[in-house]
Order: structure tokens, then sequence, then C-alpha cells
């Protein structure tokens, strides 16, 4: 079992397979991707190396994010891949949804368990100012699609703006009314080029959890290998509400996933200021030597991710790794 020397232990890993991205979210990447190439990306077997160490040191779920995933044509491959290896019982991704309606039978026929989807706004207008794209009635359709397909989790992540959708938790409230989703609210956080914007558009989820308790939401008690979201339900919801608050006290006391990117970078943290590069030990089917690195430099991990002072570490924007 992955364990740092606080003894949290790792069950969860989240697996960027790319950095590009087709939407341009202003909270993101509002001027597009900066990753000058895609020929670093992790290769499908060296995906299977990675996720077999993982797996045999206890990792039980994979999350396979991006930039957006989809944009990999070899994503129904990765899907299988991640799938196939002993050990791991659930494979979910975050996508942008683009290719939802489409794509989500092969993903599900590939072995596919859970999804989020991102929807930062369910008025159209509002959300191409934020993402720049025009799809939203596609991609809610595609959200519709997964529920009727059965998968175990649909999630839809929606990141708090105050300049745009602030004033949605009514419209969002509806939403959940009659579909069994779980929404969460993501407060925006400060990365290395978003000062000014995080300042001006910065809304705090202990607000919002506020107003949610007041009108009868019950927080529940979360499984181990599930993310760092507090979720709620309501007796007269289909849905769930979730807040991810990482500005919240003791947010990293629970900590229980990493993060690879798709370069083959392991991040110990979102925000840590240094990554580790797994790239050498997966030339080789070797798992167990991968094992011991990861657990060697787990030691070093921190306790915390030192939002609160404004440390923002090497994380330029939340499409190297998928946040």
């Amino acid at each position: 079992m992955l364990t740092d020397k606080y003894s949290r232990r790792f069950t969860y890993l989240r697996l960027s397979v790319t950095e590009s991205c087709n939407f341009r979210c202003n909270y993101c990447l509002p001027d597009g991707p900066d990753c000058v190439s895609r020929k670093e990306e992790l290769t499908l077997e060296e995906i299977r190396r990675v996720v077999t160490a993982f797996a045999q040191a206890g990792t039980r779920k994979v999350r396979i994010t991006g930039g957006e995933p989809a944009l990999r044509k070899d994503l129904t491959e990765i899907i299988a891949t991640c799938k196939a290896v002993p050990g791991i019982d659930e494979v979910a991704i975050t996508t942008n949804g683009y290719r939802l309606e489409r794509d989500l039978d092969r993903w599900i026929d590939a072995g596919l368990d859970a999804i989020n989807v991102s929807v930062d706004s369910l008025d159209a207008g509002t959300f191409q100012m934020i993402t720049g794209d025009s799809r939203l009635d596609s991609i809610l359709r595609g959200i519709d699609l997964a529920l009727e397909r059965g998968l175990k989790r649909v999630k839809i992540n929606s990141v708090l703006l105050r300049d745009y959708n602030a004033a949605e938790l009514p419209q969002f409230l509806e939403y959940v009314k009659t579909r069994p989703v779980a929404l969460r609210f993501i407060e925006l956080m400060q990365t290395g080029d978003n000062r000014a914007y995080y300042q001006r558009n910065h809304v705090r989820g202990e607000d919002i959890k506020q107003q949610l308790l007041n009108d009868g939401w019950v927080q529940t008690i979360k499984p181990t290998t599930a993310g760092p979201a507090q979720e709620f339900t309501h007796s007269d919801f289909a849905g769930r509400m979730g807040l991810i608050m990482p500005y919240s006290k003791d947010f990293c006391a629970d900590c229980n996933r990493l993060r690879v990117s798709s370069r083959g970078q392991l991040f110990m943290c979102l925000f840590a200021s240094e990554h580790n590069n797994l790239r050498p030990f997966l030339q080789q089917d070797d798992p167990a030597a991968l094992i011991q690195h990861l657990q060697d430099v787990l030691q070093g991990k921190a306790a915390s991710h030192h939002l609160h002072e404004e440390f923002t570490g090497a994380t330029r924007h939340l499409a190297m790794i998928g946040g």
C-alpha cells in the first residue's frame, strides 16, 4: 500500500493522457493550450505499466483526465487497458463532454464505470462566455444518455465564478431535482497564471455549504476511494450536491490521490513545486521497481498544499494535470 509519512493511503490515481484541450475556459486556458507538442504523451504500453504498478500497490480507482482526454484517438483503448489491470475496481473519466453523445457507448463497452462532465453553466450564453464553446445542448444530452445507460456514477463539475455563474444555484438545484447526478461546485483555485482573475472571481464554497445546510441538505459520508468533494443529499431531490473547497480547513488531511501527467511526471500534489519523472521506470515491465520508487518519493509529500499562503507551485494552469 502506498503510504506517506502522515499515514495517508493512496488508493486513487488521476492519470492525465493529454494536456491539449479544445475548449478555452477563461479560468484555465483563455488563450488556448500552450503545450508545444503532443509527442511526449504516454503511450498505451506506458499507461498499462504505470496503472499496473499503482494497482499492485493498492490503488483501486483510476480517473483518466486531460486536458480533454477525448482528444486522444485511442481513448477507448486506454479505458480498456486500465480496466483490464488486476486490482482496478473502477475506471472513470473527466471530460468536457464534447464527444459524449457519439462515443459514450464505446467507452462503456470498453469498461468505463463513471464519468465527470464539466458544465460551468446551464445557460447556453453564459456557458459559451466561460468555455468559448456552443455545444451545451449536446453535452447535456450526453449526460442524460449516461444516466440512461446506467453508469455507476455520473457527476457534473462546475467551477464557481463570481462574474458568471455565482447566481445560478437555483437553476442547478432544479437540474438535480429529477436527475440522479452528483453536481459539484469547485472553488476557483489560484494557479501560476490567473492571479487577477482569481481575485475577481473567487467565491467561497463555505457560503454555498451553509445555504445548502440551511435548506435541509444533509452531508454524507464518502467512500475511501472518493475524491475531495463534500457531498450532500436531500429527500426531495433525486441528485446530490457537492463542494470541492481546497481552501477549507484540513482539506489535505484525508488526501488519497496521486497524479501522473501525460508526460509521465508524478504530481504528489496539484500545487507541488517539483515533480518526479517516472518515465525511466516505464521503459521496462518491472512494476516492483516503480512501486519502490513511488514509496520512496512519497515520504517527501508535504502535509498541505499551502494555497492559503498564495503558493501555486509549478502548476501553470489546470489543463496540465486535469485538476
